[in-house]
């Protein structure tokens, strides 16, 4: 959530930014719910206190008749005093939690994606001397794929990984974190980016919970009950649509050590979505399924630290594909595109030569302490506590990766080089 001191001296700004996100929020009444919040906690307060002050000066003796009356008096304006504010409480948390994180200042207006600027442009296209595949052209004949079957037990958008993709995916998974807890490739990748000053404290990896339950989820920003998440039927849990989803969460209100911080996770999850309102796009091959594999880097920092620890992520995300020679562009993302609860946002897109176009693979999204207003995170520092700083990035969408892999690296006949970097994670095979 963000911070309501910061929405009532910054009243029109918010309104402002929130718009330039796609997010139309009423700040008038938002800060006037808050205004007779406010003095109605006030009242309350003050009754309470007259009610502490009343039952001590009666303690240990009999309340005089006026005492008894004046104490039932107290109990009935508290009493109404309470249930005046719930439905006030009630409307402002509702409206408070609509109002979307500020983008920072490099965020480029725009109204969707077609807004997105490109930054940064990395590797050579390949050039074949056939007409190159797509990925689904290669892989389903070959058994790789099988979306037909899936159909029928799961519905569309469900696909059956098999043989050698299910390999290279491990393989994806394994080189990741390799990469993700040696500190020493860590801290190449942050000298090679020009980062000073930042920990290269490496990532744990984790198996996070693949649900959550809606005050938790919400606490997030992240429930998207109509576009995105599924819901259990009869339960109050909601599927992942990532391991951020779960891994943001997991320090819900407790105060870390400021001198412990950063704390860094990669989560491997499956990951469902419910892809609504994209019917009708990227419906051939693996680009855009309900359900997939991810490993997903999320970590905690200082407020300080809040804005490198995005950069690194950025810098590890490209140092992945640099190391698969899949080449690649740099989205800085605008603010209709980056996230409800996103400060900022960078996306990795994949060229896909089978296809003629970039695809995205990497999402990096600096939170700020968004998240952790709703959560209740926060950090011990020597100036008190603080609300930590949250970043989430991909490390590999496994799938996207993989369709990257197949279309870039693939021969005349079919048959798929397996990139030089994910060879020692698959006993030295070449091909698929």
């Amino acid at each position: 959530m963000l911070d309501i001191s910061f929405i009532r001296e910054n009243p029109e700004e918010v309104e402002k930014k929130a718009g330039q996100k796609g997010y139309r929020v009423n700040i008038k009444h938002l800060l006037q719910l808050d205004e007779d919040r406010r003095h109605l906690m006030a009242e309350i307060e003050a009754v309470r206190a007259e009610r502490n002050e009343l039952a001590a000066r009666t303690k240990d003796q009999k309340p005089s008749e006026e005492d008894q009356v004046k104490g039932q008096g107290l109990k009935k304006k508290l009493k109404k005093l309470e249930l005046e504010l719930e439905p006030v409480q009630v409307e402002f948390l509702e409206l408070l939690k609509a109002v979307p994180n500020m983008p920072a200042d490099d965020v480029p207006v725009g109204t969707s994606e077609a807004d997105n600027v490109v930054v940064k442009e990395w590797g050579k296209k390949p050039e074949f001397d056939f007409k190159p595949k797509t990925h689904w052209e290669i892989a389903e004949p070959r058994g790789l794929i099988d979306k037909q079957r899936a159909a029928k037990v799961a519905g569309a958008r469900f696909a059956y990984m098999l043989g050698d993709l299910v390999k290279l995916q491990f393989g994806l998974v394994q080189f990741a974190l390799k990469v993700l807890t040696d500190e020493k490739i860590l801290q190449s990748v942050a000298s090679e980016a020009g980062l000073k000053n930042i920990s290269t404290e490496a990532f744990t990896p984790t198996l996070p919970p693949a649900v959550a339950r809606t005050e938790v989820y919400e606490a997030t920003g992240r429930l998207n009950k109509e576009e995105q998440t599924y819901k259990l039927e009869g339960e109050d849990l909601w599927l992942n649509a990532s391991a951020e989803h779960t891994l943001a969460p997991m320090f819900m209100g407790e105060i870390l050590d400021g001198q412990q911080l950063p704390l860094r996770y990669v989560g491997y999850t499956t990951a469902f979505r419910r892809e609504a309102g994209t019917y009708g796009k990227d419906l051939e091959g693996i680009i855009r399924l309900h359900q997939f594999d991810k490993l997903e880097m999320e970590s905690f920092t200082l407020p300080e630290d809040g804005m490198n620890e995005h950069l690194f992520m950025i810098a590890i995300q490209e140092y992945l594909m640099q190391q698969l020679n899949l080449p690649y562009h740099v989205l800085n993302k605008c603010t209709a595109d980056i996230g409800f609860p996103n400060a900022r946002g960078v996306d990795i897109e994949a060229w896909l030569p089978g296809q003629n176009k970039y695809c995205e693979t990497h999402t990096a999204d600096f939170i700020s302490d968004f998240q952790a207003e709703g959560t209740g995170t926060r950090a011990k520092t020597s100036d008190g506590n603080v609300f930590v700083h949250n970043n989430d990035a991909t490390a590999f969408a496994m799938g996207r990766t993989m369709v990257a892999i197949i279309e870039n690296y693939q021969n005349e006949d079919g048959t798929v080089r397996v990139p030089k970097a994910l060879q020692p994670y698959m006993h030295g095979q070449a091909t698929l």
